[in-house]
């Protein structure tokens, strides 16, 4: 289970910018999480588009609303359930999340004042369904290649 929120000023991102993002997203978290593109197991992702008016948003000390129009910030945080989240993998979702970002936004390169941050949730410390979910339940899916799995089983200890 994965949550990508993307915290932005009003309007920054149009109806087809999420449409977009809604997909890369979830595929820049979901490739390195299962090791590979797995469709069936987009259903375990979501993505929220918060929207923040220039006024309740800073940086450098100063709300946007007074910094300009080229003050472009976003704030990007992913959250997933415990697992294979070495720092190789974790910065690759990071790199992957930026460059979906820019790519939907038509820019050559991420906005310096585009920041992501990367949360795992201690096993046995998410909820769905009414009881308590494991990430080692999802490795008999199917969607997790051997290497994966066996990263995920042994980065858990189990």
């Amino acid at each position: 289970m994965t949550v990508i929120t993307v915290n932005s000023p009003k309007g920054r991102l149009g109806p087809e910018q999420r449409r977009v993002l809604a997909g890369t997203l979830t595929d820049a978290v979901l490739v390195p999480e299962v090791g590979r593109f797995a469709p069936a197991a987009r259903v375990g992702f979501q993505v929220h588009f918060t929207e923040r008016e220039p006024d309740m948003m800073a940086i450098g000390g100063r709300l946007l609303a007074d910094a300009g129009p080229d003050a472009d910030v976003m704030v990007i945080d992913v959250t997933v359930m415990d697992g294979d989240w070495r720092r190789d993998v974790r910065k690759e979702v990071i790199e992957r999340v930026l460059a979906a970002l820019a790519d939907a936004c038509g820019l050559p390169e991420p906005s310096p004042a585009w920041w992501v941050t990367f949360r795992v949730i201690d096993e046995g410390s998410w909820g769905s369904r009414g009881t308590v979910l494991s990430v080692l339940s999802l490795l008999e899916t199917g969607v997790f290649t051997e290497e994966k799995a066996d990263a995920v089983r042994t980065a858990l200890g189990a």
